[in-house]
């Protein structure tokens, strides 16, 4: 069984960053991969980044790259998304998500999913 709590987010001006933790309980989190994905107001709920278990591989989608980073902490059970150069467009819901072993970028696939965390990017 795996927790999870996201937090950092808020409101920020375009070109501006935040960094979103995502915590989690559980003794074999060392032992999963971390998603993170967002949902915007009436859209579907995309992946953003994910990294596997041993922090030996990242996968991020088009539209971030070069702007977020994922990374981990296992000793402190703790996943961050660090985001600079925020646009408008990243303005969402987003959540951190837990699954064994490997990356996937198809939400289902997730087992575990925390509640959320609200990022306003304005204009």
């Amino acid at each position: 069984q795996v927790q999870l709590v996201e937090s950092g987010g808020g409101l920020v001006q375009a070109g501006g960053s935040l960094r979103l933790s995502c915590a989690a309980s559980g003794r074999t989190f060392s032992t999963y991969a971390i998603g993170w994905f967002r949902q915007a107001p009436g859209k579907e709920r995309e992946f953003v980044a994910g990294i596997d278990w041993s922090s030996t591989r990242t996968q991020y989608i088009d539209s971030v790259k070069g702007r977020f980073i994922i990374s981990r902490d296992n000793a402190k059970n703790t996943v961050y998304l660090q985001m600079t150069t925020l646009k408008p467009e990243d303005t969402a819901v987003y959540y951190c998500a837990a699954r064994p072993s490997n990356i996937a970028t198809y939400g289902p696939y997730y087992t575990y999913w925390g509640q959320g965390t609200q990022v306003t990017v304005s204009s």
